[in-house]
This record gives structure tokens, sequence and C-alpha cells, in this order.
């Protein structure tokens, strides 16, 4: 079975209203981006929630629709607020959930979310695809954290680590009729990059990505080679922009139709005249300041969205 046809972009994304955020001990091991940040756990929850209020409310002025639901204080999960990592939608119904390397993320995955966005949101959910039984295997892969997803095209970019493993990766793309575009990616300090979404975005026409992250120039050139064969206009990033979560944004569409790209307002900061200009001619940049999420969590503005490109109950997938 494959995909009913699919665009890039959508008008609506999820998001989930931190109860408990901090640094999580339990990942710090495999993001180097995390842990920045000295303040308190207590200081840092009160932070980030009114820098996701923040993000919330820009992304409603530019006329995205977005889904808030609240995180639960107990189990306590700290990085609840990046629900992209557990879950993803797709045009058809389906809806994968994904294995996930830390245990105290693998309870961020909610059946009552499912239901909600069934019964209140008026979603149709036509199959669940559940990938977490890989975890036995010892084996992850962290939703479109460890994958950017080409959805008109059929491919999923992949950069392996402890968090994205082949086996699980496999798996997806058999199911969902993907392509798959794996390759190794580095820091400036040649530590292996924990997510995909850090390094790359796809939008609808134009792709961003750190290429210099990519050390073996096979692959490097198997990435952009396949970007630009898509159509895609490549705006590469340096290594001091990725650590700024650059790469870190995502593209939607508004109620009016219009592109509209959201990052980080440190992201947006580290883009240089020219890269801004190009991503304007394409989409209204959006960006809102999140440095406590990013500094504690070391996730940025595309890992807090899940994408819902669920039908409508009652509409033709």
């Amino acid at each position: 079975m494959t995909s009913a046809n699919e665009s890039q972009l959508t008008s609506t994304v999820m998001m989930i209203r931190p109860a408990g955020f901090e640094s999580n001990p339990l990942t710090a091991a495999s993001n180097r981006f995390q842990g920045r940040s000295a303040a308190s756990p207590e200081e840092q929850q009160a932070t980030a929630l009114r820098e996701f209020d923040g993000l919330v409310d820009v992304l409603r002025t530019a006329g995205i629709e977005v889904i808030v639901i609240e995180d639960t204080p107990v189990p306590h999960t700290p990085d609840a607020i990046f629900p992209n990592n557990w879950i993803s939608m797709h045009a058809d119904g389906r809806v994968v959930l994904y294995p996930m390397e830390a245990e105290n993320r693998r309870t961020e995955r909610r059946s009552d979310i499912l239901d909600y966005l069934g019964n209140a949101v008026g979603r149709s959910i036509s199959e669940v695809i559940d990938l977490s039984g890989h975890e036995e295997n010892g084996h992850y892969l962290e939703g479109t954290g460890s994958m950017v997803l080409d959805r008109v095209n059929r491919v999923a970019y992949a950069c392996i680590s402890t968090r994205t493993h082949l086996d699980p990766l496999g798996d997806f793309a058999q199911r969902l009729d993907y392509d798959v575009v794996a390759f190794d990616a580095v820091d400036s300090g040649g530590v292996p990059i924990y997510h995909t979404n850090v390094l790359m975005h796809v939008g609808e026409e134009v792709a961003v990505i750190c290429d210099e992250a990519i050390p073996r120039e096979d692959q490097r050139e198997a990435v952009l080679t396949r970007l630009r064969d898509t159509g895609h206009d490549v705006v590469s990033l340096s290594y001091a922009q990725l650590d700024a979560f650059a790469g870190n944004m995502l593209e939607l569409r508004n109620k009016a139709g219009e592109r509209v790209i959201a990052m980080s307002q440190c992201a947006y900061q580290a883009l240089d005249e020219g890269q801004r200009a190009r991503l304007a001619t394409n989409s209204r940049i959006v960006s809102a300041p999140i440095d406590t999420i990013e500094a504690s969590a070391g996730g940025s503005v595309r890992c807090m969205l899940a994408e819902v490109h669920l039908p409508e109950e009652g509409s033709e997938p």
C-alpha cells in the first residue's frame, strides 16, 4: 500500500505544552546541543512555558492552525515538547509511532492524543503503524527528527546515529513506500549529529543543509544531487549556523495559501542577508525566541512541531 498524494506542506501542526520541561539526562550523551543552561528545573519549565506560548502566538498570527495539547505531570517526560520524534501523520490517514532511544521518552507516545485528534479535532486515522517494537532490539528511529521527509517525492533523508538505525528506517520505508538516502554526519568536533533535522530542512522548493557536516564526499554528493534532482534550490549552512539551529526550520502553508517558514530567533539571526533573502523570496519567515528550550534540551522550532497531514473526517484521503 502506498500513501495518497501528499503535499509537502501542511497548514496544521500539533504542539505539546510542557508540564515538566528540563534538560533530559538520558539524552545528553548523544545530543551535544543540550545542557547549555545552568537554570534549575523549575526555572527551565517556567521559561520554556513562556517561550512555548510565544511561539504558538507567532504561528497563529501567521495563519497556521496550532493544536495545543497539554503534557501530563506524570509520568515525567522532560522532552514532551518535541512530539515530532514519536509521531508522524500522513495524508492517507496513517499514523506512525516510533522507537525512542531514551526510556523516559517512550511514555511520550500517548493513545489519548490519537483519540483527541480523531474525536475532538475531526481528523481521520485509518491505521496506526507502531514501530516501537524495534526498541526490544536496541534499534531506534525518532520520527521526523531522525528523518527529514520529502513527502512529494517519497524520499527519507537520514543521518545514521545512536538514535537512527537502518532496520527501523527500512521498515518505515517499506511500509510507507519511501526511498531512503542514508548518510553519516558529524559536528565541527567530529561527533555524530544526533538528528537529521538539526542539519537539514526540505521545503516545497527550497532545501537547507549544512552539507559540510557530511564528511564522505560520495554521500554528500548523493544527498545534494537528490535534492537538486527533485527540483530544490539548495541553501548551504556553515557549522556556526548549524550550532545556532539554523537547519531546524519547517515550511508550512497558512490559511491564505501562503508559504510560511518557521524557525527560532537564534536561527534567524544566524542566517546571513543572502540566505534570508532566498528564503523570503520563497516563503514568509516567522521566528520566535526559544533560547531556554534550545539551550536546555538541544532542540528547536522544527522539533516542537508535529505536522498534521491527516485528512478531515468525511473527506477523501
